[in-house]
Parts: structure tokens; C-alpha cells; sequence
């Protein structure tokens, strides 16, 4: 086996983690939000944590399978088909990725990912 199909089968197994952890947050999520209707009643702010709940698990699980697919494209990208075509189609994949990791975040926390949570919480007292 050579370096350059190496590098390709780690890209294709990086390609295959960031699936899993997506498919396996999504499954994972749904226990996890349910936990929290067992602490309540049936009244309807419970019902809105546990989507809330839900919504965070999911959002977080997606985050971290993007960041593997972006480093899947990035090995298989640099290191296997350094061409400037490649490097463009690259770069707005990575483009696209980083603007659905921002939108995630924002809908996670609220925040967007530089601004501190000591921020929110002073402008919130």
C-alpha cells in the first residue's frame, strides 16, 4: 500500500466517523431528551425542554460530524490532490461547513461561538 492510498482510505474512514457520529447523536439524543420528561409533569414547559433538549443533543452531535467531515475533505484534499481546483471546491465545501458549525452554534447556546458566556450572563443580572 502505498502513502497516497493511505492517506485516501484515512480520509474515507474519517468521511465514515463523522456519518456515525451523526447518526448515532440523533439516536442517542432522543434517551436523553426523554430523561428529562420523567423529572416533570405533563405540563407544557416540560414538553419545551425536552425539544429543547433534544434540539442541543442533535445540534452538538452534527457540530462534531461536521468537523470530521471538513478534516476527511481536508486530508483527502491536501495531501492526495493538491491541485488549485481541488483546493477551490475545498475551500467552499469548508466555506459551507463553517457556516452550518456557526448557525449550529447559535442555535445550540444562543450565542455566537466567540462571544463568552461570562457576557450573557452579566448582561442577563
Amino acid at each position: 500500500m502505498d502513502v497516497r492510498s493511505a492517506i485516501e482510505a484515512v480520509g474515507q474512514v474519517m468521511d465514515v466517523a463523522g456519518v456515525v457520529v451523526m447518526v448515532v447523536g440523533a439516536v442517542v439524543s432522543v434517551p436523553l431528551a426523554l430523561r428529562q420528561s420523567r423529572r416533570g409533569g405533563d405540563e407544557p414547559a416540560v414538553a419545551m425542554s425536552v425539544y429543547r433538549s433534544y434540539r442541543q443533543h442533535l445540534g452538538r452531535s452534527i457540530l462534531l460530524g461536521l468537523e470530521l467531515l471538513v478534516a476527511a475533505d481536508i486530508i483527502r484534499t491536501v495531501a492526495v490532490t493538491p491541485t488549485f481546483a481541488s483546493v477551490g471546491v475545498l475551500a467552499v465545501i469548508v466555506a459551507i461547513r463553517t457556516f452550518l458549525s456557526f448557525s449550529l452554534e447559535l442555535e445550540i447556546t444562543g450565542r455566537w461561538p466567540w462571544q463568552k458566556r461570562g457576557a450573557d450572563e452579566a448582561a442577563g443580572s
